[in-house]
């Protein structure tokens, strides 16, 4: 072989190996995007950056597949209402308030488009465009959870009720930020 054939091979090695790294770069910079804090989470949950992202990729092709819709005005004044509601019935029946607000979530979130079969699945599905909310629902999840042995200090409820209400927010919103409007 020529030492210019073996130049060209080299070259073009070398290219590839840019391209892919490239590819690679612009995917995981699109993830963390995404995701938000849920992208470190999940590398810091997973076996490898490798297999964390992957599982996020896994996450978006199942979101892409869910009929999410966004909420008419009507159904999101109804929501706030019964949110409302929620907190004032906080002030006597904290424990209750809780469990409350966790269905009332789940609802919305079923009315969305979500599937509500398992909290595990919930959380990888809402993590697609929820992700920055998504450490609040876990916090009320889990103080929820406590709440049924009567675990919890009234601090903590109250805590969770303010943790249930950014994901609330978030859903109810139609995850749009602040300005944006829906008809």
């Amino acid at each position: 072989m020529s030492s210019g054939i073996v130049i060209a091979i080299i070259v073009v090695v070398v290219l590839i190996v840019l391209a892919v790294g490239v590819w690679m770069a612009v995917r995981r910079r699109h993830l963390r995007e995404r995701f938000g804090p849920e992208y470190e989470r999940a590398v810091e949950a997973g076996d490898s950056r490798t297999a964390a992202e992957r599982d996020l990729r896994e996450r978006e092709e199942r979101h892409d597949d869910l009929d999410l819709k966004p909420l008419p005005s009507s159904a999101r004044q109804q929501y706030a209402q019964e949110w409302n509601s929620v907190q004032e019935h906080f002030v006597d029946r904290p424990q209750e308030a809780v469990g409350e607000a966790d269905h009332l979530v789940t609802r919305l979130m079923k009315e969305r488009g979500y599937p509500t079969e398992g909290y595990e699945q919930q959380v990888k599905d809402l993590s697609v465009e929820h992700g920055r909310t998504l450490e609040h629902y876990r916090a009320a999840h889990e103080v929820n959870a406590r709440a049924g042995g009567r675990q919890t200090t009234t601090e903590e409820l109250r805590g969770a009720m303010v943790h249930y209400r950014a994901l609330f927010d978030d859903l109810l919103t139609n995850g749009d930020r602040p300005g944006q409007q829906h008809a």
